[in-house]
């Protein structure tokens, strides 16, 4: 299969990701780590079927990306119980 992991989303990810990451306001934080939840797995989506080493370290980077936004949704949880 050719490689066309380089689609319309193959970025968008990053930037909700940075955006989720970056967010300050623990109000907007919620609807930041969902976007880019969404996001990644749509772009897990695409190259599901994709081969090559640079569609085996988008999904490694999406899959670490996907486990940082929910340990940053777990100390938003944890500080808000705590708050």
């Amino acid at each position: 299969m050719s490689s066309s992991y380089q689609g319309p989303h193959s970025t968008e990810w990053r930037f909700l990701y940075r955006a989720a990451i970056y967010e300050t306001n623990d109000y907007e934080l919620p609807k930041r780590i969902s976007d880019a939840e969404g996001a990644i797995v749509q772009r897990m989506q695409e190259i599901f079927r994709e081969n090559g080493a640079d569609a085996e370290a988008e999904r490694e980077a999406l899959d670490d990306a996907l486990y940082a936004l929910r340990a940053w949704k777990i100390a938003l949880e944890t500080r808000t119980r705590a708050a």
